[in-house]
């Protein structure tokens, strides 16, 4: 019997294409923390958040996991610094500027 006139086989998946990652959930990525913290508290700090929450996804797919807990650590970081420094921050101005704003 002959093959002929029936199409060919389709190749394998290319290595590390599309394959399942080492198997459980991604790190979370803090995201939605990183921005807040850049609207309401720290600009700078924030963006350092989002930059690393923005890498989890990404390291997480192509099989990076250390990686990717790393990003996600240092997103979680940063957003909580940004906080604080923000909460510290405005402590201090309604403590001194407001009350001196009468004079």
């Amino acid at each position: 019997m002959s093959d002929y006139g029936t199409p060919p086989p389709p190749p394998p998946p290319a290595p590390g294409y599309n394959q399942p990652t080492a198997g459980g959930t991604p790190p979370p990525n803090y995201l939605v923390w990183a921005i807040l913290s850049t609207i309401f508290c720290c600009l700078p700090l924030g963006i350092a958040s989002i930059v690393f929450a923005a890498q989890v996804n990404g390291k997480y797919a192509s099989g990076d996991v250390a990686g990717a807990q790393d990003s996600s650590a240092k997103a979680k970081r940063f957003a909580i610094i940004a906080a604080v420094v923000g909460v510290v921050v405005n402590a201090i101005y309604f403590a001194v500027v407001l009350p001196n704003l009468n004079n």
